[in-house]
């Protein structure tokens, strides 16, 4: 569950020409209310006893509403969904007909999910992580945020954006976003299909376990 958890997320929004990632990002938390994009999840583990890093790929789908409401919906390999609705997290693993709910507020903090579902303004981000600028690669931008919390499992975040330039619509900003726990096992998430601000209704953010579904509550 934790480890799904540091996979939530994304960030990025490039509309002024030469802003560099962190600029993006403080653009991206004003003013991206709301989002819609498809994604693709690309997991390696570290490499150990010598035997070459497992690679796991999965994709699916993504929504939020600031504050506090998202929706990542995987639908291949296999079919999970992890819903906030502002008040409690649910994943919901369909092969294993299984739903955990978590007080949403206690499972936040620290995470990917705070640089898109949370925080209102960059102040409110860097009560959680240190934010910084990093060097332009493969053609993005990149802000990297490093909690400050020490007791999780999260190393570091890096959100890419798209370099900034007069032709590219806002919602070409949106780029990736790499996640390093302390396990060592890297997260790629890339992003593509990217709807900003969205009309999202009320209801694309409820929840309810399926009848005949086992419910754990932590």
């Amino acid at each position: 569950m934790k480890k799904l958890l540091a996979t939530f997320c994304i960030a990025a929004y490039a509309s002024l020409a030469g802003a560099g990632g962190l600029e993006s990002l403080e653009i991206f938390v004003k003013t991206v209310k709301t989002g819609r994009a498809d994604f693709t999840q690309v997991v390696t583990s570290p490499t150990r006893d010598g035997q070459a890093p497992r690679v796991k790929t999965s994709s699916g789908t993504f929504e939020f509403s600031r504050p506090n409401r998202f929706k990542f919906i995987y639908k291949k390999p296999f079919e999970q969904s992890i819903v906030a609705d502002g008040q409690t997290l649910w994943f919901f693993d369909v092969d294993l007909n299984q739903v955990t709910a978590s007080q949403q507020s206690q499972v936040l903090g620290s995470t990917p999910a705070a640089l898109i579902a949370a925080a209102p303004d960059l102040k409110a981000l860097q009560a959680d992580f240190k934010l910084a600028d990093a060097p332009d690669k493969d053609g993005l931008q990149w802000v990297t945020a490093t909690p400050k919390s020490k007791d999780g499992q999260l190393q570091t975040v890096r959100v890419g954006f798209h370099l900034s330039r007069p032709s590219v619509s806002a919602s070409a900003g949106l780029a990736a976003l790499e996640i390093l726990d302390s396990f060592g096992q890297r997260s790629l998430i890339t992003f593509n299909q990217v709807e900003v601000n969205p009309a999202l209704a009320a209801e694309t953010f409820q929840f309810k376990p399926p009848l005949g579904s086992d419910i754990i509550r932590q």
